[in-house]
């Protein structure tokens, strides 16, 4: 692998960037980030070492899938769908009343060349910022692929919008996403997101993925995730809402990677009366080290960040909660509350659940709880009183200690789907 320089890799963005026939603006925006990526530092996720993690290596290389994963029609709904393999966009769906009122679901490439003025208005300049740090600048400069959403001021959308991202154990590509959701004012809609890696090979490659989501005034956005990345992909995940007046995002995450993973979960509160409820559950096995940083920052008076994470631990697995509440100066009757909770089911497991509240301004409430131990024996002699055998019973307890995310997932299959993913994960 090429030492991450603008020496090395110019020529290869440049030629990236006029291949999928991007704007100027993000050619000068990817060269921007390359330059500053040598000297930026990593960032930093408490109590969890990842600096000799394989997060930098690149693959620019184009790669044509042998077969593409797309839906059976006899299975497929009228909901807005995008199913993306690697960095190929399979199939794609958006109704013409939709289309009509405004809505903008296509693929990143396209939306820079039809609507390069908008995307400009919020890419990396709102939500995130592409110099935050080492890992941010090096996803902009990389980016291959991804997704662009714009839900226009006063749509209500009632089915869920789901996004399918595919990562292909064969290829050597690199997975690196860009989602981008903007809620104009007084909008509401649900969005569901999946990752997942298909087949059984083990090329090992490295995943960037950033997700941005713009909350306008009085909009209303419920997202939920599914991830599902192998064991050979090195993640890092960073999803961060941008939430302004009276606006609200809530987040169900289900972290089911089998891979490394570090994930930065932020929702910044910069509107007065704004909103944000964040439920991540995980569960680690096998030799896997997961590290995941929830951070709720309530910048604007009477704004409301609660954060839930809930994490099983098997076998070796280490995985590490930091739960991040800070209310800043001036922000009056703002709330922030946090519980994180860790199951431990084996002596050789790790884990922690770290809550850091830091408070600015007085007039206040926050509050957190953290625990790490084993299953409950008393919900074990209730289930086992009532004729359940002992892995029956765990695995219930386990199932409605992680159903906070289970039950906000808006489409019952893929409720069913994680449901399976996390018995598959308890019993592999």
């Amino acid at each position: 692998m090429k030492e991450i320089t603008t020496a090395n890799y110019l020529d290869d963005i440049n030629a990236f960037s006029a291949r999928n026939e991007e704007p100027t603006w993000m050619t000068d925006l990817r060269v921007a980030a390359l330059e500053k990526a040598e000297n930026l530092e990593l960032p930093k996720i408490e109590r969890v070492k990842f600096h000799r993690w394989p997060l930098f290596n690149v693959n620019t290389e184009e790669y044509a899938p042998e077969t593409m994963n797309i839906p059976s029609f006899d299975a497929m709904k009228d909901n807005p769908v995008i199913v993306q393999q690697g960095s190929i966009t399979a199939f794609e769906q958006l109704s013409a009343k939709l289309a009509d009122q405004g809505v903008i679901f296509t693929d990143m490439f396209t939306a820079l060349q039809e609507h390069g003025d908008l995307v400009k208005e919020y890419y990396m300049n709102k939500a995130v910022e592409m110099d935050e740090d080492k890992l941010t600048a090096f996803h902009t400069a990389f980016m291959n692929s991804g997704v662009f959403l714009y839900v226009p001021k006063n749509v209500v959308i009632e089915e869920p919008i789901e996004a399918i991202f595919i990562q292909d154990s064969a290829s050597e590509e690199s997975f690196f996403k860009h989602v981008l959701i903007v809620a104009d004012e007084h909008s509401e809609f649900s969005y569901l997101e999946r990752f997942q890696t298909i087949g059984d090979q083990k090329v090992k490659v490295s995943a960037n993925i950033v997700v941005e989501v713009i909350a306008k005034a009085g909009s209303k956005v419920k997202y939920s995730a599914v991830d599902q990345l192998g064991e050979n992909v090195s993640t890092y995940m960073n999803r961060r809402g941008h939430i302004m007046r009276d606006a609200s995002v809530d987040w169900a995450l289900g972290v089911m990677n089998d891979g490394d993973v570090v994930a930065d979960f932020d929702s910044d509160l910069v509107g007065e009366g704004s909103h944000s409820e964040v439920k991540v559950v995980a569960i680690s096995a096998g030799k896997q080290t997961q590290g995941i940083d929830t951070r709720v920052t309530n910048k604007a008076s009477h704004s409301v960040g609660h954060i839930l994470q809930h994490g099983v631990i098997r076998e070796r697995g280490t995985l590490t909660f930091n739960g991040i509440g800070h209310i800043l100066k001036g922000a009056k009757g703002a709330d922030a509350q946090q519980e994180s909770r860790v199951l431990m089911l084996s002596d050789k497991a790790r884990g922690d659940a770290n809550p850091i509240l830091l408070i600015d301004e007085n007039e206040v409430t926050a509050g957190h709880a953290a625990s790490v131990g084993r299953v409950d024996p008393e919900e074990m002699y209730y289930l086992m009183s009532r004729g359940l055998r002992k892995d029956d019973a765990e695995r219930l307890v386990i199932r409605g200690f992680l159903g906070s995310v289970i039950t906000a997932i808006p489409v019952k299959d893929v409720q069913k789907e994680f449901v399976d993913v996390i018995e598959g994960k308890l019993n592999a």
